[in-house]
């Protein structure tokens, strides 16, 4: 049975590859935490704040994040893949996500605010409702994903191919359109 630990407030700790392992956190927050290769067995977050806490390169197996709020995190390289599908359940403000994964993730209405998410891996994902805000999506990689009804209007650098995407009702400036085109070779200017 894993270790339970309920509001709970942990600050500037580093924890060690397997020190997060086989525990429950609720109602929980990281303040300035580095999780830096750890490995991630068996844990489940429910209702948990993280800010400015350091997960790149985690490796994340069999993690529960339920309503997960990461404010100003450095998420990088980490495989949100491998989490729990069941109620998988994130917010993301102010991060750096380049190069993860969400790959085949149901991460219907979630918002990526003021997000770095530089070749960030949602292919097959459900995007459906998500908010992209002010998020900088150069080179993620959007093919079978459905994004129906997601708001890119005010992100930038995304290329997304309409024939390999789901893209009903999803919202885009005039100024991302290109994003769209950049497969046709036309020149938008």
């Amino acid at each position: 049975m894993p270790e339970y630990f309920f509001d709970q407030e942990y600050n500037s700790h580093t924890y060690g590859i397997d020190e997060i392992n086989f525990k429950e956190f609720e109602c929980c927050t990281f303040n300035s935490c580095t999780f830096s290769d750890s490995n991630f067995m068996d844990v489940t977050f429910i209702d948990c704040i993280f800010n400015d806490c350091i997960f790149s390169r985690g490796r994340i197996n069999h993690v529960a994040l339920r309503t997960v709020t990461f404010n100003r995190c450095e998420i990088k390289e980490v495989n949100f893949a491998m989490c729990s599908k069941l109620i998988f359940e994130v917010q993301f403000n102010d991060c750096v996500l380049d190069f993860s994964k969400f790959y085949t993730l149901k991460i219907k209405g979630t918002p990526f605010v003021n997000c770095s998410l530089i070749a960030v891996d949602f292919m097959a994902a459900d995007l459906t409702e998500v908010l992209f805000e002010n998020c900088d999506l150069y080179r993620a990689e959007f093919a079978k994903a459905n994004a129906s009804k997601a708001n890119f209007k005010t992100s930038r650098h995304y290329t997304i191919d309409p024939k390999t995407t789901k893209l009903k009702k999803a919202i885009f400036s005039l100024d991302g359109l290109k994003g769209l085109l950049y497969k046709h070779d036309i020149i938008v200017k």
